[in-house]
C-alpha cells in the first residue's frame, strides 16, 4: 500500500541520516575582481589612443573547471565540490587583466579578446597560464608565459615567462581567492611595464 511505501522510505532516511548521509551541505560560489574599475574618461580622444587587445588566453585543463582546484602535498590535488566559481575561470581571469590594464594604461584602449566588433588592435598581448592556484598552508602561485605581438605585421616584440609566489596566511578558501586576486593583480602590473615600454 501507499502507506507501507511511505514506511519504507522513511525508514532508509532515517538509516542514510544515521550514516551521517544527511543533507548536502551549500555550494559556495566566487569571482576575481579587478582592483580598479575604469572611469568614465578613460574612453575619450579614443581616436588618438594606441589599441591593445587581451587575449587569447589559456590555462590548464586543471583547472578549467567550476571546482576551485588547490595542491596538496605528494603531487594530489583537491577539487572542491562544494567551493566553486561563479562563471568559468578563463573568462573571469581575462576580464580582470583588461580591467587592471585599462586602469593602469591610460593612454590606452584595452580591448578583450574576440574584439573584432569594435574593429582592430594595435598590439596583442597573448598569455598561456601555466598556474594559478594554492598551496593551503604554503603559498598562492602564478605562472603564465606571455608575448607581446605587432597586430599589422604579426611580429612578437617581447616574450617573457612570470612566475609569481607569495606565503598564503589565510588557507580558506575565501583567503585562497583574495591571495590569487593579488597575484593577478601584480602579472597586470608586469604586463603593464611591459606596455608601457612600446612608446
Amino acid at each position: 500500500t501507499v502507506f507501507n511505501k511511505f514506511l519504507i522510505f522513511r525508514a532508509a532516511f532515517s538509516l542514510l541520516s544515521a550514516c551521517g548521509l544527511g543533507p548536502t551541505p551549500p555550494t559556495h560560489f566566487y569571482i576575481l575582481e579587478a582592483a580598479h574599475q575604469m572611469s568614465p574618461n578613460d574612453t575619450i580622444h579614443a581616436a588618438k589612443k594606441t589599441v591593445i587587445g587581451v587575449g587569447p588566453i589559456t590555462i590548464p585543463t586543471l583547472l578549467d573547471r567550476k571546482q576551485i582546484v588547490t595542491r596538496s602535498e605528494q603531487n594530489t590535488v583537491q577539487i572542491a565540490e562544494f567551493h566553486q566559481w561563479a562563471e568559468p575561470l578563463k573568462t573571469n581571469i581575462i576580464q580582470v587583466l583588461t580591467k587592471n590594464l585599462a586602469a593602469h594604461q591610460a593612454k590606452s584602449i584595452i580591448r578583450v579578446y574576440p574584439w573584432s566588433a569594435y574593429g582592430s588592435v594595435n598590439y596583442r598581448v597573448i598569455i598561456e597560464i601555466d598556474r594559478f592556484d594554492t598551496r593551503p598552508g604554503h603559498s598562492v602561485n602564478l605562472e603564465a608565459r606571455w608575448s607581446i605581438m605587432d597586430e599589422k605585421s604579426h611580429a612578437v616584440i617581447k616574450s617573457m615567462q612570470t612566475q609569481i609566489e607569495h606565503p598564503l596566511a589565510d588557507s580558506s578558501y575565501p583567503g585562497s581567492v583574495k591571495a590569487l586576486n593579488v597575484a593577478l593583480y601584480e602579472f597586470s602590473q608586469k604586463l603593464s611595464l611591459a606596455l608601457d615600454q612600446l612608446r
